[in-house]
């Protein structure tokens, strides 16, 4: 489970870390004069940003180790990288929330204009008399003016009858009527295509707002400051992504890599007795042997951050182990032969601090008890004295744990049963002598 969380940690840092380094690509490569010099500003700008996911491994290596001048210089190498970083963040943050929201108050305003100008049109068609349909009418005009009357009056332009009169008055009529289907006809085609516009625009991304999200946000912000505006929160709002950005790109990877404990080390394992093997030929006359021989183990080294290796002195050489005889289980007729056959011999693993520690500054004493705080600050003193660089808290406590000494929790506080610091026996008999002199003063 673990590992998942780590892998899955640095897939989502390794996504912002890209869109930040491609928002640092474009932002440098506007910055060329050609587009050669656009390349390289980039290619700059994508590096930096990369750095800056890179510098908190080496200032906390640096500030772990005690090397202030490599601490300073990465703690100057990300402030410089990480503000270069911020303003082409927030400038590419602010260019497209405006330009997008710009965009949408355009198409909200086209939206509008068009429910406006239906509107209008229809109360356009609401004006227009009542009136048969154009092709109606149409034909009955055409079927007056087949009349003989209509052709007598020389079309209306001669009337010298009461028919003729009343056949030229009925043709007025219809040609007001046609003129009123014909204007029907255009306002209804003009609603239709209003409609289908206005429906094309509601299904597409066009709102009241141009920006709905500062919109709401004004709003619930009003109720604790009443005099902030839309372009407050705007403002705000492309702030917080360029922090979302810089932040989750700048130590999302250290915060990921924390999984797997870079700095942590494993202390080796026991030793373990083996049983050495002689040879065919004279395993079948010499009696068994068993040598003790020291497993051999690797020991971890620091993590991959860590700018200093970890120097291991034995300050005593390892003796050889000698070969001790077993009783022969069976008689031989035979004149047994001694000769023994050297088994190879492996050096012991080297110790660890805390084992050279618990060997040298404690002891075991019964009805004794020592706090972790006070083990651990006499650890430090021990490897300030040897020059050695001191575990952190919870890996000493692994591996002094490792040892088997019992451990209890006595008034809030931990405490390791049965042993003492042989720093505080000395203090205590130096006191005691102090004070038999004084006595017999």
């Amino acid at each position: 489970m673990r590992h998942v969380l780590g892998v899955l940690g640095v897939l989502a840092a390794g996504v912002l870390l890209a869109v930040s380094a491609t928002m640092n690509w474009r932002f440098g490569f506007s910055l060329g004069r050609t587009e050669l010099d656009g390349e390289i500003y980039g290619a700059a700008s994508a590096a930096a940003d990369c750095l800056k996911a890179l510098v908190p491994f080496f200032f906390f290596a640096a500030m772990r180790n005690k090397v202030w001048s490599q601490a300073a210089a990465s703690a100057l190498v990300w402030v410089v990288v990480t503000a270069y970083s911020m303003t082409s963040a927030l400038g590419h943050a602010a260019l497209n929330r405006y330009d997008s929201t710009g965009q949408r108050a355009q198409e909200a305003q086209a939206y509008q204009d068009l429910r406006t100008e239906l509107k209008r049109a229809e109360e356009q068609a609401g004006w227009i008399p009542q009136h048969r349909p154009l092709a109606a009418v149409q034909a009955e005009i055409d079927g007056l003016k087949l009349q003989k009357h209509y052709q007598w009056s020389k079309e209306c332009t001669n009337v010298r009858t009461t028919s003729q009169r009343s056949l030229c008055q009925q043709l007025t009529g219809l040609d007001a009527e046609l003129a009123s289907a014909v204007s029907g006809n255009a306002a209804n085609d003009k609603i239709s295509q209003l409609r289908e516009k206005v429906a094309a625009a509601g299904s597409s991304t066009a709102m009241s707002e141009a920006d709905p999200q500062a919109k709401v946000l004004t709003e619930l912000a009003s109720s604790f400051f009443p005099g902030i505006t839309m372009e407050n929160v705007q403002m705000a709002m492309t702030l917080f992504v360029a922090l979302l950005l810089e932040i989750g790109s700048g130590f999302g990877m250290y915060v990921a890599f924390s999984q797997w404990r870079l700095y942590d080390r494993e202390s080796p394992a026991a030793p373990k007795m083996v049983l050495a093997e002689a040879n065919t030929a004279a395993a079948a006359v010499a009696d068994p042997v068993l040598t003790p021989v020291a497993v051999e183990t690797k020991r971890p080294r620091s993590g991959a951050n860590d700018n200093r290796s970890i120097e291991i002195a034995l300050e005593a050489p390892v003796a050889e182990v000698r070969a001790i005889e077993a009783q022969p289980a069976v008689q031989q007729a035979e004149p047994k032969i001694t000769e023994r056959v050297a088994a190879p011999v492996r050096r012991l693993a080297p110790e660890t601090n805390t084992e050279r520690f618990y060997k040298e500054n404690v002891e075991n004493r019964e009805g004794s008890s020592v706090t972790a705080t006070e083990l651990y600050e006499d650890y430090c003193s021990w490897c300030d004295s040897k020059n050695k660089e001191p575990a952190a808290l919870p890996s000493f406590a692994r591996e002094f744990a490792e040892l088997g000494v019992k451990k209890e929790k006595v008034a809030g506080r931990v405490r390791y049963i049965g042993i003492a610091l042989k720093s505080d026996a000395v203090l205590e008999e130096v006191t005691n002598s102090t004070a038999l002199r004084a006595d017999a003063a």
